[in-house]
């Protein structure tokens, strides 16, 4: 058995490893690279290096865990519903296997997210837990007493790509979404989506920065992000009824929303009271290329 855990989040902007002691899951090395976009040979290359890379560095060998935006098709063994859009209709698991020399496993990486923060995390202990993805794209996975959910058809917790519910007049028809729809909660949710409605081509922690310095614009795109927030997460609320909801991605690090949206979501869920906890991440907003590692029991 290997003595070694890598785990790898391949994001849409960054690609992170971990490795991870086998038997006390002890962090061991971390490293982070820039995701080569568009590339889909360059992806994998990516992912052989740092897996070398760590292993050099510790000097043993390794299983491989691996988070994606999207997931493998039980239908076709294909990707699909990636947004890294290169990866879609690619036999992704059995290229990496190749180029590493060994079996890999894959899971969406929300779902990764999940599994971390329900494990050890922000969720730890609670029955049900949803994890949420906010960052260059918008995913969920769900964890139901300590086991991660994912459905028949790998598709759950996506909704990322379920249109904004309740939308206002100007929200309709919505930006087109790379799924070939138009409005989906991704368009509005991601980062991207959020620095779009700012208009003014400025990244999220500088709309943070300047709404804590009393700018109106930057206020008024963070308060119309909240409500879509709390119209959005009220529908997972109504179908699944979390105990604890944790945030992930690099817009799960504005603190505000911890307190704004639960004040919101209330008008919304189909409930005199909402008990549902809205929490940040206890492993920071990159905790799920740790639930990629324990992908390996």
């Amino acid at each position: 058995m290997e003595a070694l855990r890598i785990g790898i989040d391949l994001g849409g902007t960054k690609t992170e490893a971990i490795a991870l002691d086998r038997t006390s899951g002890v962090e061991l090395a971390r490293r982070r690279v820039a995701t080569e976009r568009g590339s889909y040979d360059g992806t994998i290359r990516t992912i052989r290096d740092l897996v070398e890379g760590l292993e050099a560095q510790l000097g043993g060998r390794a299983s491989v865990g691996i988070g994606i935006p999207g997931t493998i098709s039980p239908a076709t063994g294909l990707v699909k519903n990636a947004n890294s859009t290169w990866l879609i209709g690619q036999p992704f698991d059995r290229d990496l296997q190749d180029a590493l020399g060994r079996p890999v496993r894959l899971a969406n990486d929300a779902d990764c997210f999940a599994l971390s923060e329900a494990t050890d995390g922000a969720g730890a202990g609670a029955a049900t837990m949803f994890g949420v993805i906010l960052g260059t794209g918008v995913g969920g996975g769900l964890v139901v007493q300590g086991k991660l959910v994912t459905g028949p058809n790998a598709v759950a917790g996506e909704w990322g790509h379920n249109p904004l519910p309740w939308p206002a007049d100007d929200e309709r028809p919505g930006t087109a979404c790379y799924c070939g729809r138009s409005g989906c909660v991704e368009t509005f949710l991601s980062g991207p989506g959020l620095e779009r409605d700012h208009g003014q081509g400025l990244r999220v922690p500088e709309i943070e920065r300047l709404a804590q310095a009393g700018d109106g614009l930057a206020e008024a795109a963070l308060e119309r992000y909240e409500d879509r927030l709390a119209r959005a997460l009220a529908v997972v609320i109504n179908i699944l009824d979390p105990h604890v909801i944790a945030l992930g991605g690099g817009v799960g690090n504005l603190a505000r929303l911890y307190r704004n949206v639960p004040a919101r979501w209330g008008r919304y869920v189909f409930s005199d009271s909402v008990v549902t906890r809205l929490l940040p991440p206890v492993h920071g907003d990159s905790s799920g290329v740790r639930g990629a590692a324990w992908l390996w029991d």
